[in-house]
């Protein structure tokens, strides 16, 4: 009996991180119903494996990741060329010419002489979408939900608390974390904090600042599955424009960004629903920048506590620990 014909396959290039994967969730849901019975296989880092797999817009995941962002070698992909291979990492030459050394049937990239132009100024999903409906291929950028995670959260019904982010110019200053960590403490609400790897220390600082307890410290960075239901199962998600932004509107959560050198209009959640983008109108800032934004900085604790707050009226708040009540932020936005 002869082996079942192999399926055709479809390479899909965003070797990227969380915040771009999930934003790309859209444009990968359009290919996977644009190519029905092809095998779509996703290049990225592997780190992001269980949260590529669970979008079920993927079949399998192709590890490739390089520093920053720039492109990864694809030269170790196993087996014959893919038959469609689509750029969805950016608009350069580097990941079309990754792709293209790996002579797929067909190449779908923006750096193409008859590709659709690159539109800089439209929110992320958007854009990526656009491109796919300029080949003909239908896609949704509010299609970008998560399944619950059958994964149990580590800290059912808290507020999480991310103070991290991957460039020093979305980071809003530790201290000011901690104040809003007092206040919604003081307000009776549990407050877990997270960071990811290499931000222990950032996230031990707002915990001692806040009033908060060791347990309550989810240092480490958590496995993508345990984060993934912390988030899904959260009161409320505040941080800055990363990643766990991303997860929070993947699962519907009720969540507070602060947007700094790039606007929401670009990298923000979707009008309306349970998500409010803080952001404070200027010129365009560094996104990957080492110091954080003159716009972030404008932000300031009274206003981002009262925004917490106002997103969890309704809903239920625990007893206060004691000697959880702070005096400066709580008192400015009663």
């Amino acid at each position: 009996m002869s082996p079942a014909p192999r399926p055709p396959t479809v390479l899909v290039l965003r070797a990227l991180g969380l915040g771009d994967l999930l934003a790309g969730v859209p444009a990968l849901r359009g290919i996977r119903r644009g190519f029905p019975g092809h095998r779509v296989v996703l290049a990225l880092p592997p780190g992001l494996t269980d949260t590529a797999l669970s979008t079920g817009a993927v079949d399998a995941v192709f590890p490739a990741e390089a520093p920053g962002r720039a492109v990864p070698s694809l030269a170790h992909w196993p087996g014959p060329p893919p038959d469609v291979a689509v750029d969805l990492h950016g608009n350069g030459p580097e990941s079309r010419d990754a792709l293209a050394a790996l002579r797929p049937r067909r190449l779908l990239a923006h750096a193409l002489p008859d590709a659709p132009p690159w539109r800089p100024h439209v929110h992320e999903r958007d854009r990526w979408c656009g491109f796919l409906r300029a080949h003909g291929i239908p896609a949704d950028p509010l299609d970008l939900r998560l399944p619950v995670p059958s994964t149990p959260s580590p800290a059912p019904g808290a507020v999480v608390v991310h103070p991290g982010a991957a460039s020093g110019s979305r980071r809003w200053p530790g201290e000011r974390f901690a104040a809003v960590v007092r206040c919604l403490r003081a307000a009776g609400h549990r407050v877990v904090l997270t960071g990811g790897p290499g931000e222990d220390a950032l996230v031990r600082y707002v915990a001692e600042r806040g009033g908060s307890p060791a347990s309550d410290v989810l240092a480490g960075g958590l496995p993508p599955a345990e984060l993934s239901a912390l988030v899904a199962g959260a009161s409320l998600v505040l941080s800055g424009d990363t990643g766990i932004a991303h997860l929070a509107v993947a699962h519907g959560t009720p969540s507070v960004t602060l947007f700094g050198p790039v606007s929401p209009r670009l990298w923000g959640p979707p009008p309306g629903g349970p998500h409010l983008a803080l952001w404070k109108p200027g010129p365009p800032g560094d996104p990957h920048g080492r110091s954080p934004d003159a716009r972030l900085l404008r932000l300031h604790t009274g206003e981002v506590a009262a925004a917490c707050l106002l997103r969890l009226r309704g809903r239920p708040a625990r007893a206060a620990a004691p000697g959880a009540f702070g005096t400066g932020v709580a008192a400015r936005v009663r």
